[in-house]
């Protein structure tokens, strides 16, 4: 295909580099970080096993990037479901589905990558964190104003780290055709919460 042309709307570099993105934050949540090659990388997405490194330095590189492109989707949609919600109460509701879905309805690998930060550099992982800290904002201010009102016992950061822990967590045990649906489980993380 000659450059400049283009698939579904977008320059084919950029589409190439989603895929790239998407194939490889799956792939390391899949296999980890270590075991998963720029081959098997390429593989995914019908290149060449060099291919990859055309759009990023490294395989350090791509991790990061998927990193922050998922953590910045996250950030978007989560925005987008808050907007204009006033009560407390229902944006965090809101935040624990849009959560949920992000990490169990898309692909959205964010949430499982981090734990893949410790294969970055220094700089990535501080770079990581600033991204993370930005998708983490909405969520403290959120739990600062349940705790004012009195809806909430405590606002302190270990509350925000421990849901994390327990929303993140449910891609380990979610299944779904099981019996739960997302929704029910993100009214009974609020509720657990608020209680």
């Amino acid at each position: 295909m000659p450059a400049g042309r283009k698939r579904q709307g977008a320059p084919i570099e950029t589409s190439r580099r989603e895929d790239l993105l998407r194939a490889a934050a799956r792939l390391f949540v899949e296999k980890g970080f270590g075991a998963t090659t720029t081959r098997d990388i390429a593989e995914a997405v019908g290149m060449r096993s060099g291919s990859p490194f055309y759009h990023f330095r490294s395989k350090q590189d791509l991790l990061k990037a998927a990193m922050i492109e998922g953590l910045e989707t996250g950030y978007r949609r989560l925005q987008a479901a808050i907007e204009g919600i006033a009560d407390p109460e229902q944006r965090l509701r809101v935040m624990i589905r849009t959560h949920l879905g992000n990490l169990l309805e898309g692909d959205c690998q964010a949430p499982m990558l981090l734990f893949e930060t410790r294969s970055l550099d220094t700089a990535g992982r501080a770079e990581i964190a600033a991204v993370a800290d930005r998708y983490q904002r909405a969520w403290q201010s959120t739990l600062d104003e349940l705790a004012i009102s009195g809806r909430l016992r405590s606002s302190a950061r270990p509350l925000r780290l421990f849901l994390f822990g327990m929303l993140n967590w449910s891609s380990q045990w979610y299944r779904p055709d099981g019996g739960l649906s997302l929704d029910e489980i993100a009214d009974a993380a609020t509720e657990l919460l608020l209680a």
